[in-house]
């Protein structure tokens, strides 16, 4: 179908967007790939197209993904200035078994009176992140493990599940412990000393393990 606004929309470009966010697509993308209003209206009543929710499609036919959901909400927030974070980052980055009840997400102070989408946490920062404070999972905006790790502490994560994160994130080197008590420092003393305690652990525990003798 040609569009009269703009001559022929890219498929092409689209599908691109949509390969790199689990098969979803805003408006403004798919307007950035030449699909007016009246050309998505078409495409999503033969089926082509799946409306999710205000300003979120996906591709009907595109392969369905574990983390699709996690990428929708994130998507439907704002890709540019949220990212998943707290628990839902941390079963994203692999650092626990946490379940997470939600998904969890971070969004600047600027935008506190967001109505979250059903199935969403959103938590308001102080700050803006950092660009060492983001990473980026299966094209997905997620806080860095220091960064994770000490939000979800914060929020009131489970200890155990705190020292298991802090394990595992020093173990596969996505986080070091100058880079996690430099985040905890600027928390509670209760955050504080938790994310200590279990650097110190973690550490105890490598020790054994490469000695052979029990912590």
């Amino acid at each position: 179908m040609s569009d009269a606004e703009g001559g022929r929309p890219d498929h092409g470009c689209l599908f691109d967007v949509a390969s790199e966010q689990h098969g979803y697509f805003t408006v403004d993308q798919a307007r950035a790939c030449g699909f007016s209003w009246r050309t998505m209206l078409y495409h999503t009543k033969r089926g082509r197209f799946l409306h999710v929710r205000r300003g979120l499609y996906r591709l009907r036919a595109y392969p369905a993904s574990p983390r699709e959901e996690v990428a929708a909400a994130w998507l439907a927030v704002g890709k540019h200035d949220s990212a998943v974070s707290h628990e839902t980052a941390l079963d994203l980055l692999d650092l626990s078994d946490v379940t997470p009840s939600s998904i969890h997400l971070s969004v600047p102070r600027a935008r506190r009176g967001l109505n979250p989408p059903p199935g969403v946490t959103i938590h308001t920062l102080r700050r803006r992140l950092q660009p060492d404070e983001v990473t980026i999972v299966d094209g997905i905006r997620v806080t860095a493990a220091p960064r994770t790790i000490v939000d979800a502490a914060e929020a009131g994560t489970g200890p155990e599940q705190i020292e298991m994160a802090v394990a595992q994130a020093l173990r596969l080197g996505l986080a070091t412990p100058e880079e996690l008590r430099a985040q905890a420092s600027t928390r509670r003393p209760r955050v504080e000393h938790l994310i200590a305690q279990a650097i110190t652990r973690a550490r105890h525990a490598a020790e054994s393990a490469s000695t052979g003798i029990p912590a």
